[in-house]
């Protein structure tokens, strides 16, 4: 049996290109199959749809996303903080 999938393309940091998708007239698209088995994808996982007008869309596990987040707002303090010259008192959130 051939196989209809296309090689996927790693690049730097292990990002892959796995080709092209077309959007149905019900607006699903289909993830490539080398794609879900890389990134660990299984049926009923669900994933968030992030968007930017100039970069597109993007899927991400909410598992990744909470990774990625993770300290974020212990930095984002740090920032404030800093930006306003240590200016005002924060009290530590518990």
């Amino acid at each position: 049996m051939a196989s209809n999938e296309s090689k996927p393309f790693y690049g730097p940091g292990g990002r892959g290109f796995y080709g092209a998708v077309t959007v149905s007239e019900r607006g699903q698209i289909a993830i490539p199959a080398q794609a879900r088995r890389d990134l660990g994808i299984r049926p009923g996982d669900k994933l968030l749809v992030l968007g930017d007008p100039q970069q597109g869309l993007a899927l991400m596990s909410i598992e990744h996303l909470m990774r990625n987040l993770q300290g974020s707002s212990a930095l984002l303090e740090q920032i404030q903080k800093h930006a306003l010259g240590d200016t005002e008192e924060t009290e530590p959130e518990e």
